[in-house]
């Protein structure tokens, strides 16, 4: 007979033999080669992000580096399709691996296989139908992202907070669903934090979009054309009120004439949200009520279960370290007050680590 030693080794080589099996080609050395690529794209392409991953619980880790890898992917695509119609493939291509990824069936692409392997282990923990609530919000990203892709103004602020709910925010939500954690409070903060982070990721664009774009290289080494025109996705109500001309933007960069004025209300607008996330996590922490009610309280993708102050308290200390979203994004609205909102002149921030250890240690954002 078996010991209960030698059954339990047994039982885990079946386990992980049926692991290998599900995940088809799959292996272990796969996933960790595609956790260095997304930490490697984050390194070069998201510094921020890089940065704020070593804070958050380890069990949402990898998710968090490949959905921050696919917001990448995704918002480097007008920059690297030659046309819309290519745009709209490859978007309808990450649907379709969300799906696969869901199936278990991932295809052989780094964000992908790093993130079927943190769905694997979310439905370990807590079930498949706990982990397929997240296919919502990954949707939900990648749909807003196709919307977007051409690059046209927001129409007002609402439109711009809207995106940014859409896409920061639920970049947010997902993480938190990772963890897991699932609290009402903890999702109404992140969609505050998540507004200031869309909205200041459209600031942070402005020097870059509002620039002509690379040619396009034909295989001969021609020029084929260029991927996109130049672009001002500030608000257009904003635009309006400010006196501000795309076409001078343009032409002229930086002197362009009440660019700081539209920067500002826009910088604005951000920085209520990161306040008004500030008071609210004070409140809570205080065992107090958030101080107002949540937007998405009652619509059917947002069920919750009560959250009393106890466990609130354990929920916002388990998921602080997605809140911390927040610092970047306050670190850039400083920066860019201190250039006089002028976005073409804000530097880099070499105190961006240190203020995310703070900002950890004090359980403030």
């Amino acid at each position: 007979m078996y010991s209960n030693r030698a059954a339990t080794h047994v039982l885990k080589r079946a386990t992980r033999g049926a692991r290998e099996i599900r995940r088809g080609i799959v292996t272990d050395a796969d996933v960790e080669q595609a956790g260095k690529y997304c930490l490697n794209q984050l390194k070069h392409g998201d510094y921020e992000a890089y940065l704020t991953r070593q804070f958050v619980p380890r069990s949402a880790r990898d998710a968090y580096d490949a959905l921050r890898t696919l917001n990448l992917e995704l918002a480097r695509l007008p920059e690297t399709v030659s046309s819309p119609t290519i745009g709209q493939f490859r978007m309808q291509f990450w649907r379709d691996t969300v799906q696969k990824i869901f199936d278990d069936n991932p295809p052989r692409e780094p964000i992908s296989i790093l993130l079927h392997s943190a769905v694997s282990n979310l439905t370990s923990r807590v079930g498949k139908s706990g982990a397929n609530s997240l296919k919502f919000w990954l949707l939900r990203l990648i749909n807003t992202r196709e919307k977007h892709m051409e690059n046209k103004p927001f129409t007002d602020l609402a439109a711009l907070e809207d995106y940014a709910e859409n896409t920061y925010a639920t970049l947010m939500y997902t993480t938190l669903g990772t963890i897991p954690l699932r609290s009402v409070h903890l999702d109404h903060l992140a969609s505050h934090i998540g507004k200031a982070c869309g909205i200041v990721a459209t600031l942070r664009g402005i020097p870059v979009l509002a620039a002509p774009s690379r040619p396009v290289q034909g295989p001969a080494g021609a020029s084929v054309g260029n991927t996109r025109n130049p672009a001002l996705l500030l608000p257009l109500d904003v635009m309006a009120e400010a006196g501000l001309k795309e076409e001078d933007v343009f032409r002229r960069g930086p002197d362009a004439k009440f660019l700081q004025e539209a920067v500002f209300k826009v910088a604005t607008r951000a920085n209520d949200h990161l306040i008004t996330a500030r008071e609210m996590l004070k409140n809570l922490q205080s065992g107090a009520g958030p101080g107002h009610d949540y937007e998405h309280e009652g619509d059917t993708d947002y069920i919750y279960s009560p959250d009393g102050p106890e466990s609130t308290s354990t929920d916002i200390r388990r998921g602080f370290g997605v809140l911390l979203e927040a610092i970047p994004a306050a670190d850039y609205l400083q920066r860019l007050e201190s250039s006089d909102f002028d976005p073409f002149k804000v530097r880099g921030s070499w105190k961006l680590p240190w203020r995310l250890w703070q900002g950890l240690r004090r359980q403030q954002i």
